[in-house]
């Protein structure tokens, strides 16, 4: 364990930011706000949409449960971590593992406490998203494939709640839930080529540790290519033209992930990757403006 610190209050709550990923809980909110704003619309409605106390607090939920699920992945992971990222371990450094848990408690009770004040059914996604976030981190996450599905999953939830609560045009919401799993299923495996080294050294059986680098890659390949078939179907489907020029657009960057994905040999490249997919998750998210 690493051994903690005396640190000014500063440097705690910095840490602490570190620790909920408090970057990612942003893109969290910014995706339900604009699903609210441009899927569920109506759009002539804006300052009515951005008012509007129950989109605050199903935000205010989800972002909750994220965070704790970062904090709970955080506290099984310390010695993992210590390898493949030391720079960005706080729980013994900044703080303490007791008090981890209690905070990683608290902002599920709270989250799940304002969905059920939304919702039953949000209720039960909250549920279903605490219980998969705990055993993702304790066991799901070592094993080949299955971790990968399961986190993907929970990031599509994000939406699939937004859908489960207003009930208006869940066609094109789940839509981008689909590409928040394949994004997501496809950067978590990538994260796992880069953090090979010290998964291995635990025990660990992800996929670049059971199949090795070269067949994972293969997986990928394969993985983006019915990704990218399926988004364009359903656009199809739904006879929409603007979402699926949306999705041929994407398509630029997307050939850009494949070529480098192909040359990828180093942890440093696989970083790369992963801050690609983040950045095509991103430009996803946002096209919601125009869909």
């Amino acid at each position: 364990m690493v051994a903690r610190q005396s640190i000014p209050f500063s440097a705690f709550t910095l840490g602490f930011l570190r620790l909920i990923r408090v970057q990612n809980l942003l893109i969290v909110v910014l995706t339900q706000f604009l699903a609210r704003l441009f899927l569920i619309g109506p759009k002539s409605e804006i300052i009515q949409s951005l008012t509007d106390p129950k989109l605050w607090i199903l935000a205010v939920s989800t972002s909750c449960i994220a965070a704790a699920g970062y904090i709970i992945n955080d506290y099984f992971d310390i010695k993992i971590d210590l390898i493949n990222k030391p720079q960005r371990v706080v729980i013994g450094r900044y703080l303490k593992r007791r008090v981890a848990m209690g905070v990683h408690q608290i902002l599920n009770v709270i989250g799940c406490l304002l969905g059920l004040y939304l919702s039953r059914w949000v209720f039960v996604v909250d549920v279903l998203s605490v219980s998969l976030l705990w055993f993702y981190s304790a066991q799901f996450k070592r094993q080949p494939l299955i971790g990968n599905v399961v986190i993907s999953l929970l990031t599509a939830f994000s939406l699939i709640v937004m859908a489960v609560f207003y009930r208006q045009n869940t066609a094109i919401i789940l839509i981008y839930a689909l590409f928040s799993f394949g994004i997501s299923l496809i950067r978590e495996i990538i994260k796992d080529m880069q953090d090979i080294r010290g998964d291995a050294r635990f025990g660990c059986r992800t996929l670049p540790i059971v199949w090795g680098l070269r067949r994972t890659k293969y997986l990928l390949y394969v993985l983006i290519g019915a990704f990218l078939i399926s988004l364009f179907l359903i656009a199809n489907s739904l006879q929409n033209v603007r979402l699926a020029f949306i999705f041929g657009l994407l398509l630029f960057p997307i050939a850009w992930l494949i070529y480098r994905l192909i040359i990828a040999d180093t942890r440093r490249d696989f970083g790369y990757l992963s801050n690609l997919c983040k950045l095509i998750m991103l430009m996803g998210i946002v096209s919601m403006i125009w869909a």
